[in-house]
């Protein structure tokens, strides 16, 4: 949630992914504003999340199912003292007065990645080296997960049709990696320098970020644990356990 805002992101996003059919409401212009994750929110933003919400429109005039047919992906990391840095899944903010947590300066973490749809998840994938040491992503390490990872994990699914959207992370966004995406998807791309823009800040519109990182962490922190092993054991779990039917209704409401 920003802080000081005078601009109607909740509308955008009940645009996107609640029903998807109702005319599109007005956009209040607004200056740059930050949110308390130190996100700078512009006033062109909004054009591009109009644009997007025109787009979205048109498409579910033909298939009206289409807000159920895009994988949504992101990348998370999971601290193992139970801080989830994500703009809007945190188990502790550091800025807020009423609580104060120690945090070390280099604590041990994960870095997770999931894509979902209406459908299911692929993943967790977690980014290691070949020495199994948990690592940070680069356009390098995020291509060699698309071809190794998560093209298999998809073939062995019985679905057709599927985009895939990701946000404009620099490692998301390389020359060479859009191309692996472009020969995957084609045309169903939805991206910075995509075919379809992937409107900025936009992370209240995907359902990782406003639904799947915070209900994840809310369970597996739930015993503390004292190892990354023990952590990733429980992400694991946790979202082998989500259903179709909570993602269904998730993209719906």
């Amino acid at each position: 949630m920003s802080v000081g805002a005078y601009c109607s992101r909740r509308s955008d996003a009940r645009l996107i992914l609640s029903k998807l059919k109702q005319p599109p409401v007005s956009v209040v212009s607004c200056q740059v504003i930050y949110s308390q994750f130190g996100l700078a929110i512009h006033q062109n933003d909004h054009q591009e999340r109009r644009r997007f919400v025109e787009w979205a429109q048109n498409e579910i005039t033909v298939v009206h199912d289409f807000h159920k047919r895009i994988l949504f992906s992101d990348e998370v990391h999971f601290w193992l003292n139970g801080y989830v840095n994500k703009q809007n899944s945190r188990i502790w903010s550091e800025a807020n007065p009423q609580v104060y947590v120690e945090t070390p300066l280099h604590p041990e973490k994960l870095i997770v990645w999931c894509a979902l749809w209406a459908g299911g998840i692929i993943g967790p994938y977690f980014f290691k080296n070949d020495e199994g040491y948990n690592v940070t992503v680069n356009g390098d390490r995020y291509r060699a997960m698309f071809t190794n990872f998560f093209i298999p994990e998809l073939n062995n699914h019985d679905v057709q049709e599927l985009w895939f959207q990701q946000d404009g992370a620099t490692c998301h966004t390389a020359r060479a990696t859009i191309d692996l995406l472009k020969d995957t998807f084609g045309d169903r791309l939805i991206s910075r320098f995509g075919p379809v823009n992937w409107p900025p800040r936009s992370w209240d519109l995907t359902p990782l970020d406003y639904f799947m990182w915070g209900y994840v962490k809310s369970l597996v922190y739930t015993d503390k644990s004292q190892t990354l092993d023990h952590l990733e054991d429980n992400i694991h779990r946790v979202i082998a356990d989500i259903r179709p039917q909570m993602l269904e209704k998730v993209i719906e409401n």
